[in-house]
C-alpha cells in the first residue's frame, strides 16, 4: 500500500520559502578583500532599532545610500589614505566638486578657483553655481598675493589645484593657505587627483586644507574602468554639513564599483611610484627634443613650481605635458604628431595601465602666468605602466613622422 502523497506545493509558496529561508552563514569568515554588501532596504530586528539607528555615523546601518559595511570600509581607508577623518563617496570626482560647490554656497557668496583649475570644475561655476546667484573669481595660483588680492568680504570657498590642471604648475601651498587663514569665513579646498594621497598630505602642509576632492576614477581605481569621487575632511561640523546635502541629493555608488576600488588601494602606492619614475624619464628625454619649447613637470627644475613640489612633495604622478614649438610645427603637425603614436591611446582621464595622449590648444587656456595669450599646442601624456623605453620609442617614432 502506498503511503499518501504530500500536497504539492504550490509556486508562491517556494517563493515564500526561498525568500524567507532561515539559514545564515556561520559568522568569522576572513579573506584577502572586504566582502561585498549590496543593499537598497536594510532589514531592522524591531521598531526600537528602528528608532534608535542613526544614518548620519558608522553605528548603524539604515539604508543603502548611507552606507554598507562594504561602503564604510572604503571611506575608511580613503581618510587614513588622505589623512583626513571622514569621507564621503560620489559617483565621480566631478559630482565632488559640485557636491561642495552645492552645500558651501548660496546665493550672493563669492566662489574663488585658480586659474589652472580643472575645466570642468569652472564650466560647473560658470553655469550652473552662477544661475544660482554664486559669483566666481580666479586667482593666479603661483602668486599668493593675486589671491588675496581677489578675496572680498563675499569669499566662503577657494579651490586649490596641486598640481594644476593640463599646464602642471605646482603652487605653493603654503603661502595660498596662509592667505586663507586670514579670512576665518573661508573654506580652502583641495582638488588632490594628482596627489592622490601619496605625493603629500593635504592636511598638513601649509596648514592643512578644509576638505580634498578625490576622483578615485584614475589611480585608486587603477583600471581605467571605474567612476567614483571622494571629499574627505576632518572637521566633524564640516563633514555633516556636505553629509546632510550629500543625503538630500540622493548620492550613491554601485558596490561592485567600490568593491574594485578597494582591491586597487593595496597596490596603488607601488603603482603610483612606477608612473612616477616611468614619467620622470620621459619627462627629460622630451626636454632635449627640439620640436620641444617646454616641458611642463613638477619633478623637472625650470618647470613651473618646481621649488614649492620639492619642499612639499615625495612624488609626482604620471602626468607630463609638452608645450609645442609653434615656429617649427603648426597645430595640424602637432594633430599628425598625437595620430602617429601607437602605444599613447587618444583619450581623458588617466592613472589606469594604458598611457594616453591628449592635445590642447594654448590660446586662452591661461590668464596668469608665461602661458597667458600664448598661441599654438600642448600635449599632455598620461603615463601608463608599459615598459618606459617603448613609450620613448613611440614617441621617437611619432616625432620621426612629422618629417
Amino acid at each position: 500500500m502506498s503511503s499518501p502523497r504530500e500536497p504539492a506545493r504550490s509556486l508562491s509558496e517556494a517563493a515564500t520559502a526561498l525568500i524567507h529561508h532561515p539559514y545564515e552563514a556561520p559568522g568569522g569568515f576572513q579573506s584577502v578583500q572586504p566582502g561585498v554588501f549590496k543593499a537598497s532596504t536594510v532589514i531592522f530586528e524591531n521598531t526600537a532599532a528602528l528608532r534608535s539607528r542613526e544614518w548620519k555615523d558608522k553605528t548603524g546601518y539604515t539604508y543603502g545610500l548611507h552606507g554598507t559595511p562594504t561602503t564604510f570600509v572604503l571611506e575608511e581607508r580613503l581618510a587614513t589614505l588622505e589623512g583626513g577623518r571622514q569621507t564621503l563617496l560620489v559617483p565621480s570626482g566631478l559630482a565632488a566638486i559640485a557636491l561642495v560647490g552645492q552645500s558651501l554656497l548660496k546665493a550672493g557668496e563669492h566662489l574663488l578657483l585658480p586659474d589652472n583649475v580643472y575645466g570642468p570644475s569652472r564650466d560647473f561655476a560658470r553655469h550652473e553655481l552662477a544661475q544660482w546667484g554664486i559669483t566666481t573669481g580666479f586667482y593666479d595660483p603661483m602668486d599668493p598675493a593675486s589671491l588675496a588680492a581677489a578675496l572680498t568680504p563675499a569669499t566662503r570657498l577657494v579651490w586649490l589645484e596641486a598640481a594644476g590642471s593640463v599646464t602642471l604648475e605646482f603652487p605653493d601651498l603654503a603661502g595660498l593657505l596662509g592667505v586663507i587663514r586670514q579670512h576665518p569665513q573661508v573654506v580652502a579646498a583641495l582638488d588632490n587627483t594628482w596627489g592622490a594621497g601619496l605625493a603629500f598630505n593635504p592636511f598638513e602642509v601649509g596648514g592643512g586644507v578644509d576638505l580634498t576632492i578625490h576622483a578615485l576614477t584614475k589611480y585608486p581605481s587603477g583600471g581605467g574602468d571605474v567612476l567614483m569621487g571622494a571629499v574627505v575632511t576632518r572637521d566633524e561640523a564640516l563633514h555633516l554639513r556636505l553629509k546632510l546635502t550629500h543625503m538630500r541629493l540622493g548620492l550613491g555608488v554601485g558596490l561592485n564599483d567600490v568593491e574594485l576600488v578597494l582591491r586597487g588601494l593595496p597596490s596603488m602606492a607601488l603603482r603610483y611610484a612606477a608612473h612616477d619614475a616611468s614619467t620622470r624619464q620621459i619627462a627629460a628625454w622630451l626636454q632635449a627634443r627640439p620640436e620641444v619649447a617646454q616641458v611642463l613637470h613638477p619633478a623637472l627644475p625650470g618647470s613651473p613650481g618646481h621649488a614649492h613640489w620639492q619642499a612639499s612633495c615625495s612624488g609626482a604622478a604620471g602626468l607630463v605635458s609638452v608645450v609645442f614649438d609653434g615656429a617649427r610645427l603648426t597645430s595640424a603637425q602637432v594633430d599628425a604628431f598625437v595620430d602617429a603614436l601607437r602605444l599613447f591611446k587618444i583619450g581623458y582621464s588617466w592613472g589606469g595601465p594604458l598611457s594616453l595622449v591628449m592635445p590642447y590648444g594654448l590660446q586662452g587656456m591661461r590668464r596668469f602666468g608665461p602661458l597667458a595669450g600664448q598661441p599654438g599646442t600642448l600635449v599632455r601624456l598620461a603615463v601608463g605602466l608599459e615598459d618606459t623605453g617603448a613609450l620613448v620609442a613611440d614617441l621617437a617614432q611619432a616625432f620621426d613622422a612629422l618629417g
